[in-house]
């Protein structure tokens, strides 16, 4: 099946190389080319893409904006397309928390595209991707958090560590239950699928919005209740040593699951470690990583929680915890910081 895509972009030059390299992809189409987000919105509306590249930095509505209204109004898969600049990042970061599928930056120039087939591979992977109706929001981040906070039950219930994966739509994910966890939340790892240039990007952007602290994780950092350590996406392994008290490790090695980091590694190490004093995650994504490291994890006698399909951008990861049994909690996205924080939840 062709996959017929939209670029929004408002360099001349730069829409120009897309619609060439992404001509060259046998399943790819490009059914058109917007330079500003009105004639982008006209575009999407008429053709209905299955995907659309969006840059961000454009003349009238900036990218953010026009993405906010697409996930409103006509929620589509859109990757961003943005320079390789700290501001560019920055916004990039803001967008997948907006609900964009994937980020890919532009050359250091910031005209030109440094591997097309990765930029046509995203493409591929984000025409898979169907999302679900917008739902009203069951309530607001304060509300949950205090739910959260209020539901943690006595002290020896209060999990010791959280380790949480996601990957597809994760970063909006993330937000959603990071705003519901308490201040003073037990160390919470994540491993998600980000390229390593957005990683610090996303931190800061998950920060500036949660009550937790938000960093990127190093090797040997002492773990502290109220952080929350995302993994680098530096082609190193996240995991966690230490047995009295805790740390971050970071390894190379061969990708597991076909990721690096992996969410499996991280969950078989935790379960390892921590054992019945952790919960466990599972967030949207595409594939299976996270689904053997979260049976570990509950064969350990942890908490394990998976997304519902009803609330993923991309029910794959989770379902393929579910189907090994490996989740003992099945819940909508705004549910899960409350489950992970009362046994009776």
């Amino acid at each position: 099946m062709t996959i017929r895509v939209v670029i929004v972009e408002d360099s001349p030059t730069m829409r120009a190389i897309l619609m060439n390299r992404l001509g060259k992809e046998l399943d790819i189409e490009v059914v058109a080319a917007a330079a500003n987000a009105a004639e982008g919105r006209q575009m999407i509306r008429e053709l209905d893409p299955d995907v659309v590249t969006l840059d961000i930095e454009m003349p009238g509505m900036n990218g953010l904006d026009f993405l906010a209204k697409i996930m409103e109004l006509r929620p589509t898969p859109v990757i961003i397309v943005s320079g390789s600049t700290q501001q560019g990042n920055e916004m990039s970061a803001r967008a997948l928390a907006l609900g964009a599928v994937d980020c890919y930056a532009k050359s250091g120039g910031g005209v030109g595209l440094d591997d097309a087939g990765k930029l046509a591979q995203m493409i591929r992977e984000a025409a898979k991707v169907q999302f679900a109706p917008r739902r009203a929001p069951v309530a607001p981040p304060t509300t949950i958090a205090r739910v959260a906070q209020e539901a943690r039950g006595t002290l020896a219930d209060r999990p010791a560590l959280i380790a949480i994966g996601s990957s597809t739509g994760g970063v909006e994910a993330l937000q959603t239950v990071l705003s519901g966890f308490p201040a003073n939340c037990p160390p919470t790892l994540i491993v998600q699928h980000i390229n390593a240039r957005f990683a610090p990007a996303v931190a800061r952007t998950l920060d500036q919005s949660c009550p937790p602290k938000i960093v990127l994780a190093e090797a040997d950092m002492p773990l502290k209740d109220g952080h929350v350590y995302l993994a680098p996406g530096d082609d190193r392994h996240l995991s966690i040593g230490g047995t009295g008290s805790f740390h971050c490790k970071l390894r190379s090695g061969n990708p597991v699951s076909g990721h690096r980091p992996s969410v499996d590694v991280l969950f078989a190490s935790v379960a390892e470690v921590v054992g019945p004093r952790a919960v466990g995650i599972l967030l949207t994504g595409m594939g299976a990583d996270g689904a053997k490291g979260l049976l570990a994890m509950a064969h350990k006698g942890a908490r394990t929680i998976a997304q519902d399909e009803a609330t993923c951008t991309v029910f794959g990861m989770p379902r393929a915890a579910i189907s090994l049994g490996a989740a003992r909690i099945v819940a909508p996205l705004s549910a899960i910081a409350r489950h992970a924080f009362s046994k009776a939840a």
